[in-house]
């Protein structure tokens, strides 16, 4: 087990260069001069303007930028704003929390509406109730965040405020602005409820509703339809049919004897979801304006702030890599003919 967790670790290293490589070129093939972004509409100095792009480095040949953004990385130093001159780590770990917070709420969401789902459209195969199920969810699998993000918040902020519905939610930012919460764990729902203030946590909360939803639906379709098809493999093994033959109720025989068993594969598709979360967060955290990694990234770009980009697409992807690794370890924890082929490789 430990040759199949160093092989699969040994595999990061090629993988992570190549990230750095990609995320480096890519940011420089962005048209636009990164010193004119930041003047705006001011008139820069000949004189000042090649000294600013010198001190930034933007003057030397692409491949010796790149070996000093690696050698840096390496080290573990992604370098300072272009803008706010604060270190890549300290603005990306002031807002990480949010994303997670984020994140954990569409996840939530996409559990708790996506497995009861494809129980049922299991447990009902081939009724009205299976195709209606299963139509929904192929629809949410399909339908684009930007334009389903669109239609929530004109439904909830426009059309519910106008009749005034308390059903009306709010659709930017993480609390009220009344409300001044000390930043004690970067979480808005722990600090709201730490900070004792009557009311911050329910705004919390609220704000975090419409964003998780939409972030989630993607998540949500995917493990509604691996849980319907894993529930159906479950439910013509020999067990479970021995347990109908037995007169038990349908109902013991699903949530006893098969759910159990049908949740398993469900551990891997939740892993990999995250890839789905960190790439939605960037769509779903601009249209509500939620202040996590995802909208730091798109302000990056439109500030053509490299060092953002660099350090924030390299956290990205090594969130990733490590996902995508515990993943492979609990499958060959789980099923030693993985672990064989792996060292037959």
């Amino acid at each position: 087990m430990i040759g199949f967790v160093l092989r699969r670790a040994a595999l990061i290293v090629p993988t992570f260069v190549g990230v750095t490589l990609l995320a480096f070129s890519l940011i420089h093939l962005i048209p636009g001069d990164p010193v004119l972004v930041m003047a705006g509409e001011r008139r820069l100095d000949p004189v000042f303007y090649a000294e600013v792009y010198q001190r930034l480095g933007l003057d030397r040949p692409l491949h010796e930028q790149y070996f000093h953004y690696l050698s840096r990385t390496v080290r573990l130093d992604l370098g300072e704003s272009f803008v706010t001159h604060a270190p890549v780590w300290t603005e990306f770990a002031t807002l990480f929390p949010a994303t997670v917070e984020l994140s954990l709420g569409a996840m939530l969401f996409a559990t708790v509406i996506g497995i009861p789902a494809g129980i049922t459209a299991a447990a009902r195969r081939g009724s009205i109730v299976d195709h209606g199920l299963m139509g929904l969810s192929l629809a949410g699998f399909s339908m684009p965040i930007f334009w389903w993000g669109l239609l929530l918040v004109m439904h909830f902020s426009v059309h519910l405020r106008e009749i005034g519905s308390v059903f009306a939610l709010p659709v930017s930012g993480r609390v009220a602005l009344e409300f001044e919460v000390p930043a004690v764990t970067g979480f808005m729902l722990v600090d709201t409820w730490l900070s004792g203030e009557p009311g911050a946590f329910r705004s919390a909360l609220a704000h975090l509703v419409l964003p998780s939803i939409v972030l989630g639906t993607i998540p949500m379709a995917a493990i509604a339809r691996m849980t319907r098809s894993s529930m159906l493999d479950v439910l013509g093994e020999d067990y479970v049919r021995t347990a109908r033959a037995k007169g038990l109720p349908t109902r013991r025989v699903v949530f006893v004897h098969a759910l159990r068993n049908a949740l398993l594969p469900q551990i891997t598709v939740l892993g990999l979801q995250v890839g789905t979360l960190l790439g939605g967060a960037v769509l779903t955290e601009t249209i509500f304006s939620w202040p996590g990694v995802g909208k730091w990234l798109i302000d990056a770009i439109a500030r053509r702030d490299y060092p953002v980009l660099q350090g924030g697409i390299l956290l990205a992807a090594a969130l990733m890599m490590c996902v995508n690794l515990i993943v492979d370890v609990m499958y060959g924890w789980a099923d030693p003919r993985i672990r064989r082929a792996g060292r037959s490789a």
